[in-house]
């Protein structure tokens, strides 16, 4: 057990075994992280539990360490039912202290009801399997349970109109899922912005993005794609994607003005209009 009296998760154990590991072979996180060829970041990412390391990237720590394949062997059995691509973002929200996301078409996986992302699932697989849509729905559900606590993580949510606009899963299930997102808001669990229309081109209208920051380590940035994501920890990188979420926040509505908005397009979708 923690301090705080959460159990360690098996992530953790392996990050708390490869410090333990690093400082017996008496090598600073820049060492290793020369030996891995990757940033130090990261290494104090692997070492909290907040991401695994790839097989090469294991294979490497165990070559360094003179480990024998523990790392590398280990690692295959922290299965994850997140794709490849996503596995690293589900444990870091876990984690974070501070979310800020942006959503350019689609209301972002914390956020979503059961009905809106069994109609994505569905969408996306023309001959879906429904025990395979219900598995990922029940996944991103309780990914969602993050936000259930008191205290962690604070989240900020920027909304490109479009997201309020694109009708999925049929009008009913779509202001459902609105009526969720302004609810959340005006109970005070996220802070909201919506990016009108009129605003015309920002900084951010290429990709999603996500922001997270952390009570003991650096901050990450991630962008995501068709089947693909960017879990990006260069600080360069990462101030880069701040300075561009920024202007974008600051061309938004304000959190009053856009539960108002997203609380009109629910009533529009219940009374049938686009």
């Amino acid at each position: 057990m923690r301090a705080n009296g959460r159990p360690r998760t098996a992530r953790q154990k392996y990050g708390e075994e490869l410090k333990l590991r690093r400082l017996a072979a008496r090598m600073t996180q820049e060492a290793l992280a020369q030996e891995v060829v990757c940033s130090p970041t990261l290494i104090s990412h692997y070492e909290a539990g907040r991401r695994l390391p790839s097989p090469d990237d294991a294979r490497r720590i165990d070559r360094a360490l003179g480990t024998d394949g523990f790392f590398e062997r280990w690692l295959q059995d922290l299965e994850t039912k997140f794709n490849d691509h996503f596995a690293a973002v589900a444990e870091l929200e876990q984690q974070a202290v501070l979310i800020r996301q942006f959503a350019l078409s689609l209301v972002p996986g914390l956020l979503q009801t059961d009905g809106y992302a069994r109609a994505l699932f569905e969408a996306y697989r023309p001959n879906y399997r429904r025990e395979e849509v219900d598995q990922d729905v029940v996944s991103r559900m309780e990914r969602a349970r993050i936000l259930e606590g008191p205290l962690n993580p604070e989240l900020w949510t920027l909304l490109d109109e479009a997201v309020l606009r694109r009708q999925v899963g049929g009008p009913q299930v779509m202001a459902a899922q609105l009526r969720k997102i302004a609810d959340m808001a005006e109970a005070g669990r996220l802070r909201l912005h919506v990016l009108p229309f009129e605003a015309g081109a920002h900084s951010l209208q290429e990709s999603l993005l996500t922001l997270m920051s952390f009570a003991d380590s650096a901050p990450v940035a991630y962008v995501e794609g068709f089947q693909t994501g960017n879990l990006m920890d260069d600080p360069r990188l990462v101030a880069f994607s701040r300075a561009a979420y920024d202007p974008a926040l600051s061309d938004a509505l304000s959190h009053q003005e856009s539960v108002a908005r997203v609380r009109a397009a629910a009533e529009e979708r219940e009374h049938g209009q686009q």
